[in-house]
Parts: structure tokens; sequence; C-alpha cells
């Protein structure tokens, strides 16, 4: 019991140590967040699925949904979902992130290492998620410090309330703590569910994010970590080793069921094709946010950090759609396009002009929406991601 303890101090000490991202001033108060204990209702929620604050943990995330999720091994071996925390802002389009400067939020499997841990953080908490990964680099893609931090404010980051990074990162430390080597980060445009991907199916990344479900499918199937290689642009995949190029896989014991839960999925996309269901695709001006931030009993606290801004890009919360298209991407003219949350795009550039106006931005972009957006007056819907202006970098 005593190592274990000590174990712990050193591995916090060792964390404040860091300072992969811009540090601040005031590094007693930053230290100080770094230490803060799981919430008792967190180490409660331990308890119940059987694993305890030091089991290592496996993290995974969607854009769509704006979630992230972190499950925990078991006593069994196998993990569970703990928790949920909705995300309050990423950036980007749905899609990998390809070089510096395009706001993308990675999609991919990644490694994050106690030395990708920031006490120190301008933006509260902080954690690299590391991309780019060996893949990536080796297709040529750029880009870096790409992170899950606190401050809602995204340039190609998950950006959390600075309460949520908290926990995550006292989560995180604990695992490390308790002799976890390295966290599986796992980035998804999506659940990976048969439904999206039929709704997805005329979409240019349907290639990638399929390769994706490969690997998300071997974690729900048999809630173990996979091991995760590649070959090319793709993904490989094994139980305890991934194959790369021309090399065979290693006997699984998990591949059949594995293969029957792809089939499943490929029989329920047919069914729901034809059974009339239309493809989609989500345009944003600049990412989203999870749909619980968008409530009147939160816009007083989104309007103070947008004022301050702390809240990047207020207003392209205004444009997400969801429009149908047909098998060359383009929007289907019989049907409008569906604004997922708000009514039009405001006449404001910034959270100033927005706190001036009459009625507050915030509520505005919580009322329930006049008039659909039609499909005439959408964007081209396939192509590069939006070019919009970064906002200034914190210092």
């Amino acid at each position: 019991m005593a190592l274990s303890v000590l174990h712990r101090v050193i591995l916090i000490t060792a964390l404040l140590a860091i300072a992969s991202c811009t540090s601040s001033p005031n590094q007693a108060v930053i230290s100080a967040r770094a230490v803060t204990p799981i919430p008792a209702t967190t180490l409660a929620a331990l308890d119940q699925i059987s694993s305890s604050r030091d089991a290592p943990i496996l993290i995974r995330a969607y854009k769509k949904e704006s979630e992230i999720e972190i499950w925990k091994q078991t006593k069994s071996g196998t993990f569970a979902l703990m928790k949920t925390y909705p995300v309050c802002r990423w950036s980007g389009q749905l899609g990998p992130k390809t070089h510096e400067g395009d706001r993308q939020v990675p999609e991919g499997f990644y490694t994050v290492t106690p030395s990708q841990m920031n006490p120190n953080s301008a933006l509260w908490l902080a954690f690299n998620v590391g991309y780019p990964n060996a893949m990536e680099r080796s297709l040529g893609r750029n880009g870096g410090d790409i992170m899950v931090h606190g401050t809602c404010s995204s340039r190609g980051c998950f950006a959390m309330t600075n309460e949520q990074i908290e926990e995550i990162y006292a989560v995180m430390r604990e695992s490390f703590a308790g002799g976890q080597k390295s966290i599986q980060f796992q980035s998804y445009p999506f659940h990976m569910t048969a439904e999206n991907l039929a709704k997805f199916r005329n979409d240019p990344n349907l290639p990638f994010w399929k390769n994706l479900k490969e690997g998300s499918d071997r974690f729900e199937v048999t809630k173990v970590e996979p091991a995760v290689g590649y070959c090319g642009s793709r993904y490989t995949f094994g139980a305890t080793e991934a194959p790369g190029c021309g090399q065979t896989a290693a006997t699984d014991p998990a591949a059949n069921a594995i293969a029957a839960k792809a089939t499943a999925d490929d029989a329920k996309i047919a069914s729901l094709v034809a059974g009339g269901l239309p493809p989609i695709h989500m345009s944003y001006a600049d990412g989203d946010q999870n749909v619980t931030f968008q409530t009147p009993e939160k816009h007083a606290m989104l309007e103070k950090w947008a004022a301050s801004g702390e809240l990047s890009r207020p207003e392209a919360l205004w444009a997400v759609h969801e429009t149908e298209i047909d098998s060359a991407g383009k929007p289907v003219s019989r049907r409008a396009a569906t604004v997922t949350a708000f009514s039009a795009t405001p006449a404001l550039t910034t959270a100033a002009t927005t706190q001036a106006s009459n009625d507050s931005f915030f509520k505005k972009l919580l009322s329930a929406p006049e008039e659909p957006i039609a499909a005439s007056e959408v964007e081209p819907l396939v192509g590069p991601t939006a070019t919009v202006p970064l906002p200034p970098r914190r210092s």
C-alpha cells in the first residue's frame, strides 16, 4: 500500500513538471487543478462497474454527437463504460485531419502517454491526443498540438468545460499512477452504427469510416483494447498484435464474433437503404457542440464565455445543417435542408456585437427555427473543409 501511494505521488509530481502547451505564470494555481481529486459520484460509478481508480482506461470520442466516453477496465479484464462527457466545442467538419490550419479534429486511433499530459495549460488543463499517428505521418499529414482541453474554444481540438477536464484529467492521472503506460484514444466521426453508415453512404469519406468501424467493431465485441497497426492508408487490427502489410493476422478467438457483427450490420444497412432511408450530408461552418449546451439553462453561461472570448466562433453554431443528398453528393431539391438547432445566420461576427443586440445571441440560438433553409440555398456539400478565420492564439 505504501509503495502504491509513493508511486502515485511520484507520478503526479512528474506530470506537474510537464509543460507541453503554453504555461501559465500562475503555476501554483494551475498545479492545484492538476491534483483535483476524482469526484465522489465518479468513484461510485467505478464501483458500479467493478473497477477502481487506478485501473486502465480507454477513451472514445464522437464528433457528430459531440461526446467523449471514458471506459474503465473491470475486474474481469474487459472494459465497461464509466461515463460520457458532452463536448462543449469542436471545430471543422466530419472527416480526417490532413494538415496544419485545417481546423479539423482528427479521426483515427491515437496513443496518450504521461508526457502528453499538460498541467500548466493556458486552457485550464490539457492532454495531447497524439496526432499525427504513425500512419498519418507516413501519408505526409501534418499539424500538431491537438488537445482535449478546458475553455470552450476549439481550433482543431475537443474543448470541454473546465470542470469536465479537471475530472477527465484526474481519471487519467490515477490510471497512469496505477501503472498504465499509455491510453488509447479512439476518435470517430459519429457512433459507428449501421444507421449512421447507411445515412452517410454517399459521403466521400465512407471507405475511411468503414475502416474505422473495423476497429470499433472489435472493441464493441470484445470490450478489450484492440492492437492497432497500418498498411498504406488503412488501419489494421488484432487481439494482441496488428498485422502489417503482407502479414497474416494471428489466430484470433474473437474473429468469428467480429465477422458476425459486421455481417449483421451490413444486412441492416441494406435493409435501411431498401426501406427508403435517405443519404445525408452534415455541413458545419466550424464544428458543433453537444445539445446539452443548447438549453435555456445553459445560455447565461455561454453568453458569459462568448463575451470573454472563451467560446470559439459562436456564430458558427447557427450553421449546422443536415441535408439529404443524391449519389453525386448534391442536395436533393425535393427536400429542404434541416437546420439542426438554429434558425438562420445572425448578422454578427463577434461576441461583442452579439451582446449589443436587443435579443442576445444565445436567446436566438436557443429558440426554435422559424423556417428551414432550402436545399438550393446550401453551399456545395461535398468538398474541402470550409475556410474560416482562425481565432487569435492564446498566450
